[in-house]
């Protein structure tokens, strides 16, 4: 019997589970998304907790590993930038296009959805960036989390406010310097 490779995995981390997918050639990373939105049998998915080793683990895929240790290493605070390889499978030409626009949000700084949608050349598309921002598949590693409103009120996150202050926070090294929406 041959032993069964695993495209999902589900990683306990302080923001509770994600759910992480790869494509079907194991070479990029299509999903990654906070956990009970997805629901995946537990016999399809392999549970990881922050502190497992997997370097046994032989028949994970090398991009799920490789996705497992860059994000422990950034809820370590010792990773700002993401080296593994994603892949958008779905989505419109538009989203595209706001996704790739968030990849260009450094570390530790906010855009406005306002800014987003001027740098795509969509100014008063705002509304439509955030409809992008929703639909975003890669949680964290697309950081739709340092899009904020223009007033820098926390509001819109798939995830929770409450993730994206967490989040937030934790890159600027700061408690408390964000207001949820009210």
């Amino acid at each position: 019997m041959q032993e069964k490779i695993f495209h999902t995995i589900i990683m306990e981390c302080r923001l509770g589970s994600l759910l992480i997918r790869c494509n079907e050639k194991e070479d990029a990373i299509t999903e990654i998304s906070y956990m009970p939105h997805r629901n995946v049998p537990e016999q399809d998915a392999l549970r990881i907790h922050s502190s497992d080793d997997m370097s046994d683990a032989h028949n994970i895929a090398r991009i799920l590993k490789q996705t497992v240790s860059e994000l422990r290493e950034y809820f370590d605070g010792k990773r700002k930038i993401f080296n593994v390889a994603i892949s958008h499978e779905t989505g419109t030409e538009f989203q595209h296009k706001v996704w790739n626009a968030l990849k260009t949000i450094p570390y530790g700084e906010v855009r406005s959805y306002k800014q987003i949608a001027e740098q795509i050349g969509c100014p008063k598309g705002f509304r439509a960036v955030g409809n992008a921002n929703n639909k975003n598949p890669i949680s964290i590693i697309v950081p739709c989390h340092r899009v904020i409103g223009a007033n820098k009120k926390l509001v819109g996150y798939a995830g929770g406010l409450d993730k994206k202050k967490i989040l937030l926070e934790m890159e600027q090294n700061e408690k408390n310097i964000f207001q949820l929406k009210e």
